[in-house]
């Protein structure tokens, strides 16, 4: 069976991480939604998204497929329920699909074209960008223990304090000295090559992923996610950082999302938790306003190859698009639209795209990856589709 990942009905809601990918490549936990599918599904998957996402993340079409909501993660009892499926069989939950079995993929899911069946199951969802951090407790849990299962953890070195040594596990070439790990809230995963310098403490869940480092002293608590070459430094609750992003200093970040390619400046703090105890409210792209989150404590959510300067102070629930560049004193505003230049002194300009993706080539050369012509026309289309924002 061939297997698809569809970005389902939720997208929008996902901006501004979806804008430079499908849905089913946001990480939480320790993998991406897709790597998931593909651990729990023994196969490869490819994508239905938005056709100028298309090149980079291409659909693979074959004589029968199955379309799956990229919105949903994986667990036994879906994986069953969708390897099962039969052609012009659909999964729903409520109005919503979660996977179809078809011959046609490209074509859009039309409910009374299938033989309808309920799953009544629990499941992990993410239809929210604030689902992200909220829910990466569990799922790094259910990654933890999918990724382990039958293997061996390299030995943890005693130069460290350990409490709960059964819910630690260290890959093969990681590096973990003099440092406190307490495992009995949560898994500490420590991936392929990472590094966590001295003097770290640890209260898991973890996800320290292949070749990210924590720099030293750093204070990490309430499941964390550095993903893959990420640098994570200083105070950190409950955040998840998606790959090769930086936040190597002092300074908080707390119930936050950053994607790929973001660096966050020197002793730059988020607020999580506004001053009169008020639920939050968070951009919404698709609604055009502010929308309720149901939390209390939420931070920041910072779009793909953003960058912000030292002592920056972000106000409870900020959004900040793609390529942004955020500098100065004062409180930014809640929303920054991508491709913006500038702060709540200065005010704001538009980060031309010339200029925009020289920084991107530079900071992706660093890491050994080309920015190359798919890259630049994501974000060009990013560029032109975000003008209606820039109200400068």
């Amino acid at each position: 069976m061939n297997y698809i990942l569809s970005d389902g009905y939720h997208r929008e809601d996902l901006f501004p991480f979806t804008f430079t990918r499908p849905v089913a490549e946001i990480r939480t936990g320790i993998l991406t939604i897709s790597e998931k599918w593909e651990k729990w599904l023994d196969a490869s998957v490819s994508f239905k998204t938005e056709e100028y996402l298309s090149e980079k993340f291409p659909m693979t079409v074959a004589a029968q497929n199955i379309v799956i909501n990229g919105s949903y993660l994986p667990n036994k009892a879906l994986v069953n329920a969708v390897q099962n499926l039969k052609l012009g069989e659909a999964l729903m939950d409520g109005d919503e699909y979660i996977a179809y079995a078809t011959t046609e993929p490209e074509t859009a899911f039309d409910v009374p074209h299938f033989t309808t069946i309920n799953f009544d199951y629990e499941v992990l969802t993410i239809k929210s960008t604030w689902d992200i951090f909220s829910k990466n407790a569990e799922a790094l849990q259910a990654d933890f223990d999918v990724l382990t299962e039958g293997k061996i953890s390299q030995p943890i070195s005693n130069t460290n304090q350990v409490a709960y040594p059964e819910n630690i596990f260290i890959e093969e070439g990681a590096t973990v000295e003099f440092c406190i790990l307490n495992a009995s809230t949560g898994p500490i995963y420590i991936g392929k090559n990472a590094l966590m310098m001295e003097g770290c403490m640890v209260r898991g869940g973890l996800a320290l992923c292949e070749n990210a480092i924590l720099k030293m002293g750093a204070k990490i608590y309430g499941a964390v996610t550095a993903g893959p070459g990420c640098k994570l430094g200083g105070e950190v609750n409950n955040a998840v950082l998606f790959a090769n992003s930086n936040k190597g200093h002092d300074g908080f970040l707390g119930n936050s999302v950053l994607g790929e390619w973001c660096n966050i400046g020197a002793d730059t703090n988020t607020s999580n938790l506004k001053n009169n105890y008020a639920e939050v409210r968070l951009w919404n792209y698709r609604t055009g306003g502010f929308a309720k989150t149901g939390l209390q404590f939420c931070g920041l959510m910072m779009g793909d190859h953003s960058k912000c300067g030292i002592n920056v102070m972000f106000n409870t629930g900020t959004v900040v698009g793609v390529s942004a560049n955020i500098f100065g004193s004062g409180f930014p505003r809640n929303f920054i639209p991508s491709y913006s230049w500038g702060g709540a002194t200065a005010g704001y300009t538009t980060f031309k795209t010339n200029k925009a993706f020289e920084v991107a080539t530079a900071m992706m050369k660093r890491r050994n990856v080309e920015f190359d012509e798919k890259e630049a026309k994501i974000l060009q289309h990013v560029f032109e589709f975000t003008q209606k924002w820039r109200n400068f």
